[in-house]
């Protein structure tokens, strides 16, 4: 199975040639497909708050990256190159606060950092760190696109209708995306009747970039409202929501795009399955629950404004991008070690202990 989903990668969101990254402007697909060069760690930090790259592999390889190219503009400089690029650090970790996966990206650049010698090429070291760092990401995701498969046919083996929200996809990755890695496997697998896809406010990323990448495969798909989810699991036959992550504490809950907790509180109510697909570099063992995950906010204007032409009242508003599904709504949590069935910390850890599969 792996060399079909090899064979059915079609999108690619992150690039590294010619000594710079670059990047698919998310902001404007799917009606432009734009590709933003960033030659420096501070052009990085600045495309990831500015939303060119999201979705949490995603940023944590771009910050990878960024790194590479703040090392090269500091050995350039002389002097201490090494404290100088404490600074890019810096600015690339406060780019965005919620997805694990860029800090854990910037500590695995900084262990490969530590471990270089006198008379090593730091710049060679430091670029095939994360040259791994994507690779892995990719290879993940085919692995977790494996094992979410065999759920959805060890559970219901026909066609089935599936729900997703926001976009974890290969735009959102490395590679063939996690949850729509799930999604695209199973229809490979001709288990999938159709995905019904959230539209997901204030970004749009389910309408501007999942239907994009499914439409572009030739895989059913259905636009809908996020608050027509309910009424869809009720009447549409839906028997799986799948979606990503951009953080996971250790004892299973899970902070996701602004949405998803009232979806599984909904997949609940109406006995459709919950599964979230992530990385295991997604997973913060050091945060005891949901509660310890800091939650960003963006500016009200994303809510309260349209191209820039006010379209609501004269109101403050609240732009939460993430909220925080606790893990006894969660019927599987997904990753390339494994699968963990109605998460809690002893199972949690359990799974953080082990090995990838491939």
């Amino acid at each position: 199975m792996r060399e079909q989903l090899l064979a059915a990668e079609k999108v690619q969101a992150i690039a590294w040639r010619d000594g710079a990254l670059h990047l698919l402007d998310q902001r404007v697909l799917p009606f432009e497909e734009t590709w933003h060069a960033c030659h420096s760690a501070a052009a990085v930090a600045e495309a990831i708050r500015l939303m060119i790259v999201r979705g949490a592999p995603a940023i944590g390889i771009s910050a990878a990256y960024g790194v590479v190219l703040g090392a090269r503009a500091r050995l350039a400089e002389g002097g201490d190159w090494r404290v100088a690029l404490e600074a890019d650090f810096k600015v690339l970790a406060d780019s965005r606060p919620t997805a694990v996966n860029l800090f854990w990206a910037l500590n695995r650049m900084r262990e490969r950092l530590a471990r270089i010698k006198e008379g090593d090429d730091p710049l060679a070291l430091l670029e095939s760190e994360a040259l791994g760092i994507h690779q892995s990401d990719r290879d993940a995701n085919l692995t977790m696109a494996q094992l979410g498969v065999d759920l959805i046919r060890k559970h219901q083996g026909n066609q089935q209708n599936l729900l997703t929200h926001c976009n974890a996809g290969a735009l959102a990755t490395g590679g063939f995306g996690t949850a729509l890695g799930v999604i695209r496997a199973a229809y490979l697998e001709g288990l999938v009747e159709r995905v019904y896809v959230d539209e997901t406010r204030p970004w749009l990323q389910g309408s501007r970039l999942t239907a994009w990448e499914l439409a572009g495969e030739g895989i059913p798909v259905c636009l809908n409202v996020d608050s027509a989810a309910a009424h869809l699991m009720k009447t549409r036959g839906i028997t799986w929501v799948i979606v990503g992550a951009d953080r996971i504490a250790a004892n299973g809950d899970v902070a996701n795009k602004i949405g998803t907790y009232q979806l599984a509180v909904n997949a609940m109510h109406h006995g459709v399955r919950f599964m979230v697909v992530a990385p295991s570099s997604t997973i913060d063992m050091a945060l005891e629950s949901g509660d310890d995950i800091p939650l960003e906010e963006r500016d009200a204007s994303e809510l309260l404004e349209l191209n820039g032409q006010r379209v609501a009242a004269g109101v403050d508003a609240l732009n939460p991008v993430f909220d925080v599904t606790p893990a006894d709504l969660i019927d599987f949590i997904v990753t390339e070690k494994g699968v963990v069935e109605r998460p809690d910390l002893a199972k949690m850890t359990r799974l953080m202990c082990r090995k990838r599969l491939h």
